[in-house]
């Protein structure tokens, strides 16, 4: 392949939705650093990675669902439950830590699960799904704790979110979160990769194609809304180590997730979209956010800026679907050669 042809190809993916991300990351980060050059120090960029690390690994799974063809709006009030329950039954005692964690594993699984199966042989959209199991956890929370977190996290519960492995060299403290982070995105793409990955693309951009050739589509969505729900898990241990419990711990994730991954060129409808471009997504908001922090901009014009990011995501996604499917118009036949035939008829 020509050198031209490889800028071709660059070029093209830059401009593209999954491409474009990587290119407002990179503007962000460039303001930050020109109004804020600390920023970049070790110590500072490891502390901006624990508190990404939640968002990204949200995004993860809400990548899964969202490229199946669905939604999953239920993953912050699961991370606000498993946070909250999670301190009411390990109460400060660590001999609780592991088998609290297990048990917050198996619960997420068994919400995507319920998701799942309620969406797909029930036959419920998943919006409508995913928004009553939304409020279903987040009342049950509300009923349980009386409206105010009881008991405590343990500190080997919260050493996933704020600790790490000590005395690296040039970066001081290698968080564990972003060793979650590289472990959850490797995983990820190595099963975007396999045939599984394939047939969850598949599956949302063709329901009834994929069903066609013999997928059972209503196992590849179940299975997409159980990864939420388990990601969605490790956002929660993640978020209790490095914030502890409040009232508030997960609300509005769940559409912080969706904009991370819109951002990131996944089509809503399914069908499109790398998860590494998500993860880049999840990164670029929470740069934002922190951008917003060091311009001193009012916290309330961060659902504004959720919006925008969805709408014209959203609408460029769609300019440049019904581009690539737009016909090209087949060529004229050449007229006939009127003064030949003229010549032919006179001889």
């Amino acid at each position: 392949m020509s050198s031209a042809r490889k800028l071709a190809d660059a070029g093209r993916f830059l401009i593209s939705g999954s491409g474009a991300v990587y290119l407002v990351l990179i503007a962000i980060f460039a303001i930050i650093f020109a109004n804020n050059a600390s920023f970049f120090e070790p110590a500072n960029l490891m502390l901006f990675v624990k508190k990404a690390a939640p968002l990204l690994i949200l995004a993860v799974g809400q990548y899964f669902v969202i490229v199946a063809g669905e939604f999953d709006l239920s993953v912050g009030s699961l991370v606000g439950a498993q946070v909250v329950l999670a301190a009411l039954l390990i109460d400060g005692q660590e001999s609780r830590t592991w088998p609290v964690i297990l048990l917050m594993l198996l619960g997420g699984a068994a919400v995507g699960l319920v998701n799942g199966l309620i969406t797909t042989l029930l036959k419920v959209p998943s919006i409508i799904t995913t928004l009553g199991m939304m409020l279903v956890l987040f009342g049950a929370i509300r009923l349980l704790t009386g409206g105010a977190p009881t008991g405590a996290l343990s500190e080997g519960f919260r050493v996933f979110g704020r600790r790490g492995i000590d005395d690296v060299p040039l970066i001081g403290q290698l968080p564990w979160a972003l060793l979650i982070i590289v472990a959850v995105g490797a995983a990820a793409v190595l099963l975007m990769r396999s045939s599984f990955g394939r047939t969850l693309v598949a599956v949302g951009d063709n329901e009834k194609a994929a069903g066609f050739a013999g997928t059972r589509v209503w196992w590849v969505r179940t299975a997409a809304f159980v990864l939420s729900g388990l990601s969605a898990t490790v956002a929660g241990i993640l978020v209790g180590g490095f914030a502890g419990v409040t009232s508030q711990v997960g609300d509005g994730m769940e559409f912080v997730a969706i904009t991370a991954v819109v951002l990131g060129g996944v089509v809503l409808g399914g069908g499109r979209g790398a998860v590494l471009a998500a993860i880049a997504g999840a990164l670029t908001v929470e740069s934002l956010f922190t951008l917003f922090t060091q311009l001193s901009v009012p916290s309330t014009i961060r659902p504004t800026a959720q919006g925008l990011i969805i709408i014209v995501a959203v609408a460029y996604a769609s300019r440049e679907r019904s581009r690539r499917h737009t016909p090209h118009p087949s060529p004229k036949p050449p007229e006939p050669n009127r003064h030949s035939d003229v010549a032919l008829s006179k001889e």
